[in-house]
């Protein structure tokens, strides 16, 4: 056993050992900011050297269009980017809470969702899929090719395919739209959710499951089994970046996916971006913030949705 006389140089090695573990620790899950309040540790989903990309897969090929951007954020960082795909919307907000995605991609009211339950995440960009475009895209509510229902007033009594309750074209934006007509999404039609937007189209050509429903519009432009008889504007779909990586991490991520275009990623080297697969999902990226959603809000509001809450 050690005497008093030598605890004091004892207590100096573990103090060194603690500050070389602490140390080692930077290079991993959690680090010292340096550069921000000195009590406020980086944290990364996985390791320093390794970004977790979170997404919700809305259709068979989600990973695959996505692929091409993965690929460009390994190379513009430096880091191992890994595809993170959660079930649905409850678990992409319940990973951003936990601090599991280090940059995803969210629908809007996934964002503020997950914005409201204390999830520390800030957007950058939004995806646009042609020249010319602003961030946005349309929610549209379809029927069976021939349905007698020729507007969304037709909807009450019906059963309504839906993507997801977190869904933001795919029943924020139906909800509402379904208030506007007088008609409660929870009382006046039979809810059946679909859990993607491809489903949604599919049960919805069927004219079976579902009568009527709900879909973004990339995959109903696709089917020619479903007519449109409604369609609002949705704020474009964020990519957002974890607070808790570190500054000069999120710097080079805002840098690289704030304002990029299909042309730029190729140019950078990235040969996965140069097909017909990519193209259809991706021309650019083009940059929003926080108050960009503010229009999510006021629906959140309107629509008393539950999942709107923190």
């Amino acid at each position: 056993m050690p005497t008093t006389a030598r605890k004091p140089l004892l207590a100096l090695v573990g103090a060194l050992v603690l500050t070389a573990a602490l140390s080692s620790c930077a290079a991993g899950s959690t680090a010292a900011t340096g550069d921000d309040d000195a009590s406020t540790a980086t944290r990364y989903a996985a390791d320093a050297d390794t970004l977790v990309f979170g997404v919700v897969p809305d259709s068979v090929d989600t990973e695959t269009n996505y692929q091409p951007l993965m690929d460009y954020i390994a190379q513009e960082t430096g880091k191992e980017v890994e595809y993170h795909e959660s079930t649905d919307y409850a678990a992409l907000i319940e990973a951003s809470v936990a601090g599991k995605v280090d940059v995803a991609s969210f629908s809007g009211f996934t964002y503020v969702t997950a914005k409201n339950n204390g999830a520390e995440i800030t957007p950058i960009s939004s995806i646009i899929t042609a020249e010319g475009q602003e961030p946005g895209y349309y929610s549209e509510a379809i029927v069976p090719k021939g349905s007698d229902i020729t507007a969304i007033d037709g909807f009450a009594g019906k059963k309504v395919c839906f993507v997801d309750p977190s869904s933001t074209s795919g029943y924020l934006f139906p909800s509402y739209e379904l208030l506007q007509a007088d008609i409660d999404p929870t009382k006046d039609v039979t809810p059946v959710f679909a859990g993607k937007h491809d489903v949604s189209v599919q049960k919805v050509a069927a004219g079976t499951e579902c009568e009527a429903g709900f879909a973004e519009d990339s995959e109903v432009e696709k089917s020619d089994d479903v007519e449109v008889v409604g369609r609002t504007m949705v704020p474009g779909a964020p990519i957002v970046v974890s607070d808790t990586l570190p500054t000069d991490e999120k710097q080079a991520l805002t840098t690289a996916l704030a304002d990029v275009t299909i042309d730029d990623i190729i140019a950078a080297g990235v040969e996965s971006a140069d097909s017909d697969g990519f193209r259809s999902v991706f021309y650019a990226t083009k940059p929003v913030d926080d108050e960009y959603y503010d229009l999510i809000r006021d629906i959140c509001e309107t629509t008393k949705s539950s999942t709107c809450q923190a």
